[in-house]
């Protein structure tokens, strides 16, 4: 397509954005004359950032639009626009939707029909990051598609989590291929796009990824998906933003209750008064969003079995059901502390349980 090498060009400005581009071929309705546009036709437009408009004077002359696109072409990297036929159906109806998509990886693996946003605190507590493992492996070999922002915390958990169960991500970031942050997510990054899913971002390769591309960036997350997941988040949080637009674009929220003692769970507790659907499982994800499980079934439980002594299953009982204290165990297995002690010790080395922030006991099998 002819016009493709306008909209790479505009992705490649650095002193202007979406919203300026989108306003210009508003105006022409065509991206070549907004791109050839003389500067007196340009001021007359109404809506335009005087910043925006002079940075893109600046930029423009030395900016070759053929050059550009050719030079992503060769680095193997997809880039869509909006005149695409396959540019995500969802984001065309955001607010400033992005006009310009760099892709590694396989897109048209994805299933953008049940997408589902995961977002939260880059200091998740491990409780939290436990949770959300249990919640995300219910979708186990189905078709159902994470999205998050590869940051620390709980998007590293999140895409992690889909790459184990063998469902699709895709990654976010709010910089350029080149300039992946944090840097060690970069496994992460390479995983998925050599087959686990797609990493998107509306910006050129050598783009830094800096503070204010991270609101920017979550327009996407929440754009492109059905739903979204909040699994903790502070009052004045990115996840915050993030639930905003979710609701802002109409998309189903939801929430992941924690340990009230925290401040990283008390934008979770005001989510949830304002009406945010409460998951505490995959089902309850599923509920919300009225889908249904499509492919084969998930993991079976696979925690008691003859692996493991009386006693040990004893434990992995009560902990399945909820997390528990070392006392509170005891309590319930009649088991005495030095028994337990050796049982916790042997579990948690084999990665069969683990201990949250509050001294819990958690399955993460």
């Amino acid at each position: 397509m002819e016009n493709k090498k306008y909209w790479c060009a505009f992705s490649k400005l650095t002193k202007t954005g979406s919203a300026f581009v989108n306003i210009v071929y508003e105006h022409f309705g065509s991206i070549e004359l907004a791109w050839h546009a003389k500067e007196y036709d340009l001021w007359k437009i109404e809506g335009i950032h005087r910043s925006s408009l002079q940075g893109f004077l600046e930029e423009r002359d030395k900016i070759n639009p053929e050059e550009c696109y050719e030079y992503i072409q060769k680095r193997g990297i997809n880039f869509i626009c909006p005149e695409d036929d396959d540019y995500p159906f969802l984001l065309r109806h955001i607010d400033n939707p992005p006009t310009g998509l760099f892709i590694l990886g396989d897109l048209k693996s994805c299933n953008l029909e049940r997408t589902l946003a995961v977002v939260g605190s880059r200091k998740a507590s491990e409780n939290a990051k436990i949770t959300l493992k249990n919640i995300l492996s219910g979708f186990y070999n189905t078709d159902i598609c994470i999205v998050s922002g590869m940051a620390e915390g709980i998007d590293t958990v999140a895409h992690k989590t889909a790459i184990e169960n063998n469902v699709k991500t895709i990654a976010i970031i709010g910089g350029g291929f080149d300039k992946i942050y944090p840097k060690s997510n970069i496994k992460m990054f390479n995983t998925i796009k050599e087959g686990a899913g797609a990493v998107i971002t509306e910006y050129w390769p050598d783009v830094d990824a800096i503070s204010w591309h991270f609101p920017a960036r979550n327009r996407i997350v929440s754009g492109l998906s059905k739903g979204v997941l909040v699994a903790e988040a502070a009052i004045k949080s990115g996840a915050m933003i993030t639930a905003n637009l979710a609701l802002e674009q109409g998309k189903e929220l939801m929430c992941m209750p924690g340990l009230i003692s925290n401040p990283n769970t008390a934008g979770i507790y005001k989510l949830i008064k304002s009406g945010a659907a409460v998951v505490t499982s995959h089902q309850d994800i599923l509920d919300a969003l009225r889908w249904t499980i499509k492919g084969p079934k998930g993991k079976q439980n696979s925690n008691k079995n003859n692996n493991f002594t009386k006693e040990e299953n004893a434990v992995l009982d009560c902990i399945e059901k909820d997390m528990l204290t070392m006392d509170e165990i005891i309590l319930k297995t009649n088991l005495n502390i030095n028994d337990l002690m050796v049982i916790l010790t042997k579990l948690e080395l084999g990665g069969v349980i683990s201990k949250t922030d509050g001294e819990k006991y958690i399955l993460t099998m």
